[in-house]
């Protein structure tokens, strides 16, 4: 990976990271606790954890969701592709030179 690429990644992971901080402190914000140092540290512990399962719920289903629309799209494109493709029942010779004879 070229150091561009390198420095590409970090960003984007310094974002996440700062986005889920942002989140974690809204979540503590909107709960209306008053907690000490460990209490938050705990809390926020607990909210990103939560929070990972709650985004691999999603994934999975999304994926099960997709994975059961897929046959009717691809069934779709099928017979979308097909009209467009010329009948194959009727090929077209290609005329060929006569051959020299020796």
């Amino acid at each position: 990976m070229s150091p561009a690429e390198r420095n590409v990644m970090r960003q984007r992971e310094n974002l996440r990271r700062e986005t889920i901080r942002r989140e974690t402190d809204a979540a503590l914000r909107d709960s209306g606790l008053r907690l000490n140092s460990q209490e938050r540290a705990q809390f926020e512990s607990r909210y990103i954890q939560e929070r990972r399962r709650v985004e691999r719920t999603l994934r999975q289903q999304i994926e099960s969701e997709r994975q059961q629309q897929l046959p009717a799209l691809i069934q779709e494109l099928k017979k979308e592709f097909q009209i467009d493709q010329p009948t194959k029942g009727s090929p077209t010779k290609s005329v060929e030179s006569p051959k020299p004879k020796k």
